[in-house]
């Protein structure tokens, strides 16, 4: 017998062992083995993005000064080139090749009621805008029939002397088209944050020099103004319609004629109905007037004034824009809902955002519901949603209580492991069914969230979010989550967490990623905290095209992580 018919033989002998001793426990092996191997197979994905491009997430300048670290740029916006200034907007006309102007706020309605200009599917497709009372009433309001309130409203502020207004109403539409009739008309906007006490509104009244009030009964001490505050010439009542039966021109006694007093809807009802149906024209518009916000710390302790220019909120909304991936971004498709106050300079650069790239966006009269996101979105199904960390955190704890069950947990290992891991957020599949009814319940349809963006202010007593805590939400939610540090003079944003990074650290707060593209951090020896040629670590410093001044102090100790993206110190 040759050697080939031997090995032939062994090999018969060989099988014949192997499957009679085969048995019950072999076919369990077997199967759990194919079945691991499918699986990984099966579900195994790209990351989202390279790991490398977390690994050094912003750049330092080769030189620092004495006493202050290297200044830090995000790698959207290196050294030598300049920061992100505004929206390039290219007027009707212009050449595809020419540079756009920075824009302003005018820029950002105009954008609205135009829809989307580029060509593709979605081309002159427009966002809506909606109003949420209750849990069924939605409504839909007509970008034209705004257009004519911006105007009408903003000419009548014009024709009676007025020219800086305070806007002290909730959430609403007519916040949003007091704000732009200001930038349209060339009006100072004073937005002061809602339901204060009644002395902190004086208060910011006079600091403000505000000769024109916008706001709703119920909510503005009339009586107290007038009486306080003699420099109020003008008061614009926004009235329910339940309530416009009463005369509500009247003016309290003691105040004499001197405050001019009206209601919304009688200033647009009384004009002709072809009136304001347009928009100024582009050609000879001047520089819009300055947008002041209120920057609210710890309870307490007096809330600071900052003066926005136009530029200022233009380049902090273009940086928003650029710093989602393209196959991100906003679009006619979403709805954006922020569930916190307008008033906050980073949800209302967002709600910008949003509307220059005609995405839908849902208001409601946040108030509480900032503080419980099943409230917040009752009635409605946002794709995009602003939130506070106080709300996170509420969603966090009620959500983690739901998994106390074995197969819960381990379902909650399973997608945590996609995103740590392998950079991939987890999707939909047949084990997660059951992880669904655990889910916290956020808008009428579960699983359309796609993208949650909240932030740290400095100096207040907002709760701080962990890197964990925002692995377990990205896992509860099914959505991405950007966090972001937000200070009283940068419009937006000083830095945010990239789009892509669901990595997990021990810290008792997560980094806030590296700057946008409108601003550079660095650090000035603060105490302890003192820069090295190892570490940078001191005071945060901002600068850039977005920041009230050019430059701002934010007061805390801070510091670079090896994967160069800020955090405190």
């Amino acid at each position: 017998m040759g050697a080939f018919d031997n090995l032939l033989l062994s090999l018969d002998e060989g099988i014949t062992d192997f499957f009679a001793q085969w048995n019950i426990y072999s076919t369990i092996i077997v199967t759990a083995f194919i079945g691991f191997l499918t699986y990984q197979i099966s579900t195994r994905k790209d990351p989202d993005t390279h790991p490398m491009l977390l690994v050094r997430q912003s750049q330092g300048s080769p030189v620092r000064q004495p006493g202050q670290s290297p200044v830090y740029r995000g790698q959207s916006a290196p050294h030598g080139m300049p920061l992100q200034t505004g929206l390039n907007v290219k007027d009707p006309g212009a050449s595809r090749w020419a540079r756009g102007r920075d824009g302003d706020l005018r820029d950002i309605w105009r954008q609205a009621v135009a829809g989307v200009q580029e060509d593709g599917p979605n081309k002159g497709a427009k966002g809506k805008i909606l109003s949420v009372f209750g849990t069924e009433h939605v409504t839909e309001h007509s970008l034209d029939d705004i257009t004519r309130q911006i105007n009408l409203i903003g000419g009548h502020i014009k024709e009676q002397g007025g020219s800086r207004v305070a806007i002290y109403i909730p959430n609403s539409v007519e916040l949003l088209a007091a704000l732009f009739a200001c930038a349209f008309y060339n009006l100072t906007a004073v937005i002061l944050p809602f339901e204060q006490p009644e002395e902190d509104v004086i208060s910011m009244l006079r600091r403000s020099g505000a000769d024109t009030v916008i706001t709703a009964p119920g909510s503005f001490p009339f009586d107290l103004v007038a009486k306080h505050y003699p420099n109020l010439r003008q008061l614009i009542w926004i009235v329910d319609e339940g309530s416009r039966h009463m005369d509500w021109n009247e003016v309290p006694e003691g105040t004499g004629s001197s405050v001019n007093v009206s209601t919304w809807h009688e200033i647009i009802g009384d004009s002709p109905a072809a009136a304001g149906r347009e928009l100024p024209p582009l050609e000879g518009q001047q520089e819009p007037s300055d947008v002041i916000l209120f920057w609210q710390f710890k309870s307490g302790i007096p809330s600071e004034m900052v003066t926005f220019t136009a530029g200022n909120f233009a380049s902090a909304i273009a940086s928003q824009l650029f710093a989602i991936p393209t196959s991100q971004k906003m679009g006619p498709s979403d709805l954006f809902l922020p569930a916190d106050s307008l008033a906050n300079s980073h949800t209302l650069v967002l709600t910008l955002a949003a509307l220059f790239s005609n995405a839908s966006v849902a208001l409601n009269s946040v108030g509480t519901q900032a503080y419980d996101l099943a409230a917040a979105t009752r009635g409605i199904s946002p794709t995009i949603l602003v939130a506070t960390p106080a709300a996170l955190v509420k969603t966090h704890q009620e959500t983690a209580s739901n998994f106390s069950s074995l197969i819960a947990r381990n379902l909650h290992w399973l997608q945590t492991r996609h995103l740590t891991q392998y950079g991939v957020m987890p999707t939909a599949s047949f084990l997660s069914s059951y992880y669904d009814s655990l889910r916290p319940s956020i808008g009428t349809k579960p699983g359309k969230l796609r993208l949650i963006l909240t932030a740290e202010c400095v100096g207040s007593d907002t709760p701080r979010l962990s890197s964990q805590m925002l692995s377990d939400l990205r896992a509860y939610t099914g959505a991405r989550i950007i966090y972001a540090l937000s200070a009283a003079k940068v419009a937006g944003a000083v830095a945010q967490t990239l789009f892509y990074d669901y990595r997990v650290f021990e810290d008792k707060c997560s980094h806030f990623g590296p700057p946008l593209s409108s601003t550079e951090v660095f650090f000035k020896d603060m105490g302890e905290y003192k820069t090295t040629d190892g570490i940078s670590k001191g005071e945060i410093f901002v600068r850039g095209p977005s920041v009230s001044g050019g430059e701002a102090a934010l007061g805390v100790a801070g510091y670079m992580r090896d994967d160069n993206t800020l955090a405190y110190a």
